[in-house]
């Protein structure tokens, strides 16, 4: 069976990769080389030069990814933010970017504080809202980003229809499926023309590295991506490939579990006392939630939530939890816990943060693969502790 008719759970363990030729290991080298031996000035061994160009292990990687994503090329880099900043190497100055309003923050830092500059021009918009994405695109605008759940609020985009939003004005459209993974979401097959993951969060799974990685099916861009990632360098090392191959190979399972957890929790959660508010894509309350049903598999495994007595409540339920840990990022099998205003989404200015409801008392789950009753048990208990402030 060809790998394209392969089924998912098959392609994470497979694609890319196959037996080492020289001794049978099962599984890719990590090929910690520099450099590569010359048949002869300028003719190499399977295309391989310099590690910066590119490694054994990376290629794995990236045949692998592009292969969960439906796409034909992978492009890796050393973490998240450096996949999008060499989409924005594909612009150049006076272009403009249009990027929904609720985005990860560091995405917002690195428009507003590193390429404003440059003449990158950028503007934010509600994409759940079409008629005000339409009315955003300019006669500049050349690329479309989106985050689908978005980073913190977990409003859900229709990607097909923005995508032809950022066509029909000639624009690339980029979504940002780091929040579902390949395995709930396939942006490409949905119209986007590149897709980008955080590899450090549900693809690595583990809490245990940081990685990007661009996937698309145009051979064009693909050349352009590749040319952007030799000429800058923020390539990821071969160990980091190493580990994320180990990863992919049960993202399957893991996101399965994580939508269970999720799911329980975010009923649980629903009508408790002390919270405001839950949203969770798979809740009927969810303004998206259709929309999440028609273009996803599962509702993935991120909760945010508004916690009634602001700061002062938020701050004693983090500080309680014991199984759910206080710290960045999210995806790996264990759950994590932030508080958006003060941590990821310090860089977006306060009436920014303000007017998208980030506020003081909005805290974001990331549910692990624990047992979920354990850690309903925990939620529990911060919440009865938040109730004494």
């Amino acid at each position: 069976m060809s790998g394209e008719n392969q089924q998912f759970a098959t392609r994470c363990i497979h694609a890319g990769q196959s037996p080492d030729p020289t001794t049978g290991a099962i599984m890719t080298p990590i090929y910690q080389t520099s450099t590569y031996v010359q048949t002869s000035p300028g003719e190499f061994i399977e295309n391989y030069d310099y590690s910066r160009s590119a490694n054994p292990t990376r290629t794995a990687l990236e045949a692998n990814v592009a292969s969960l994503e439906g796409g034909k090329h992978g492009i890796a880099f050393s973490s998240g933010v450096a996949s999008l900043a060499a989409c924005i190497h594909l612009l150049k100055s006076g272009d403009h970017v249009l990027l929904c309003d609720d985005v990860y923050g560091g995405t917002f830092r690195m428009f507003n504080n590193v390429f404003a500059q440059l003449g990158i021009q950028f503007s934010r918009v509600d994409m759940t809202d079409l008629d005000a994405t339409r009315a955003a695109m300019t006669d500049q605008t050349k690329l479309v980003w989106l985050e689908t759940p978005t980073n913190p609020t977990l409003k859900v985009i229709d990607i097909e229809a923005v995508a032809q939003i950022a066509h029909d004005h000639g624009a690339l459209c980029v979504a940002d499926n780091t929040f579902a993974s390949p395995y709930l979401q396939n942006p490409l097959a949905l119209g986007a023309d590149i897709v980008s993951h955080s590899c450090t969060k549900y693809l690595g799974g583990h809490s245990d590295l940081v990685g990007g990685i661009l996937l698309t099916s145009s051979s064009e861009l693909a050349e352009k991506l590749h040319y952007v990632q030799n000429a800058v360098g923020a390539v990821p090392a071969p160990m980091d490939c190493f580990l994320l191959l180990r990863s992919t190979k049960t993202l399957h399972v893991r996101m399965e579990r994580h939508c269970e957890n999720a799911g329980k929790i975010a009923d649980w959660l629903t009508g408790q006392d002390g919270i405001e508010r839950v949203i969770y894509p798979g809740l009927d309350s969810h303004p998206q939630h259709r929309i999440a049903a028609k273009q996803m598999r599962g509702f993935g495994g991120m909760i945010t939530m508004t916690l009634k007595g602001g700061l002062p409540a938020s701050r004693r339920f983090l500080e309680t939890l014991k199984l759910f840990s206080l710290a960045e990022s999210l995806g790996g099998v264990e759950s994590l816990v932030e508080h958006p205003a003060i941590m990821t989404h310090a860089s977006v200015d306060a009436d920014k943060r303000a007017a998208l409801g980030i506020d003081d008392g909005l805290v974001r789950l990331s549910c692990g693969i624990e047992d979920a009753g354990d850690l309903i048990a925990d939620l529990e208990q911060a919440l009865d502790a938040a109730k004494t402030v």
